[in-house]
């Protein structure tokens, strides 16, 4: 198996890009004969641990007990047969990676649930791939995704600086393996630019997004804030959840 399995990674069709083009398309429009990867969003629980990967967030710690993440007040509600009470995890623990999440067999974490991982009620072979606006939403404004995107920006401004495009640049290369084109780079530089004025003229909005969260923080500045969102856009591409 091992063999099998070195041989398909290390082959020059499981290596190519999933980019397509008019030559690719018009020899072979279904991929059928495998001339180009295939493109598909990564499972729920990778969706998770890219983000905190990319941050540095994450824990890379083997086994123990289930570990609960952050969940929305009153998810659990449905489940009143005893009823059920809720406690995010401390420390740590919230920043394992989403296999060790605990499930409830119908009531799965809501995250997992929207990036479409199954629940327990029957065996599933294969994994539906949807793309919802409910994705959009839970990638941008989840507790942990918050955090991690709060986290990373800290990390551009310490390491990637002193300039935006030397942070871009880094950010980037540290999320996406690759340099920001010139159109993201201007989009970028304009959502920093705004954000900047708005926690500048409200130091409290940027305390308030810069406290979300349990890790240590290093501040509440409006350049760090602003810098929060210009991550948090950087988290949310398709491209940084797609396997390409």
């Amino acid at each position: 198996m091992r063999h099998v399995i070195r041989l398909i990674v290390t082959s020059h069709t499981y290596r190519q890009s999933s980019l397509s083009s008019a030559q690719i398309d018009e020899r072979d429009p279904d991929n059928r004969l495998l001339a180009r990867q295939n493109r598909y969003r990564v499972d729920a629980e990778i969706v998770h641990d890219i983000a905190l990967s990319v941050s540095g967030l994450l824990v890379e710690q083997f086994g123990g007990p289930s570990v609960r993440p952050y969940e929305p007040e009153g998810y659990l509600a449905g489940l009143n047969f005893p009823k059920r009470e809720y406690s995010a995890s401390r420390g740590t623990d919230l920043y394992r990676r989403a296999l060790y999440t605990e499930w409830q067999r119908t009531f799965l974490h809501p995250t997992l649930l929207t990036f479409d991982a199954p629940t327990r009620e029957e065996c599933t072979v294969n994994r539906v791939s949807s793309n919802t606006p409910l994705q959009a939403l839970d990638l941008m404004n989840d507790e942990i995704f918050v955090e991690t995107a709060r986290v990373f920006a800290e990390n551009i401004v310490r390491q990637g600086g002193p300039a935006f495009d030397r942070e871009l640049d880094w950010a980037f290369e540290r999320a996406l393996n690759r340099t920001p084109g010139k159109e993201e780079r201007q989009i970028l530089k304009e959502l920093y630019r705004k954000n900047l004025e708005r926690f500048r003229a409200s130091p409290e909005s940027a305390a308030e997004l810069m406290s979300v969260g349990e890790s240590p923080r290093t501040g509440a500045a409006p350049e760090t804030a602003a810098m929060a969102l210009v991550a948090r856009a950087i988290l949310n591409l398709h491209e940084t959840i797609t396997r390409n």
